[in-house]
């Protein structure tokens, strides 16, 4: 083969693909380690959103029931807009 212009060209653009090849590998590599040693983590803030709502949960339903003897017209609207889920989050639905 030739040793032209064009031949040193390819061969320098076939190096850097090559490096921009290895070097991609590197940070997927670098990465998925990050994220299989963040997952246990990540399970354990779900499972405390679960708590949370769940308490959240608990703790209008004990309003409610205090309030069909309180009679209290404030606390049924905070009942009422905290039982009612927000606009944004019924729209992605």
């Amino acid at each position: 083969m030739k040793n032209d212009t064009t031949t040193t060209m390819l061969n320098f653009v076939l190096a850097v693909l090559v490096i921009l090849g290895v070097v991609f590998a590197l940070m997927t590599m670098r990465r998925t380690n990050t994220v299989r040693a963040m997952q246990p983590q990540l399970v354990l803030a779900g499972q405390r959103v679960q708590a949370d709502a769940a308490r959240a949960s608990a703790l209008l339903n004990e309003v409610a029931n205090y309030n069909k003897t309180a009679n209290s017209p404030e606390l049924a609207e905070i009942i009422k807009a905290a039982s009612t889920p927000p606009a944004a989050a019924s729209a992605t639905k």
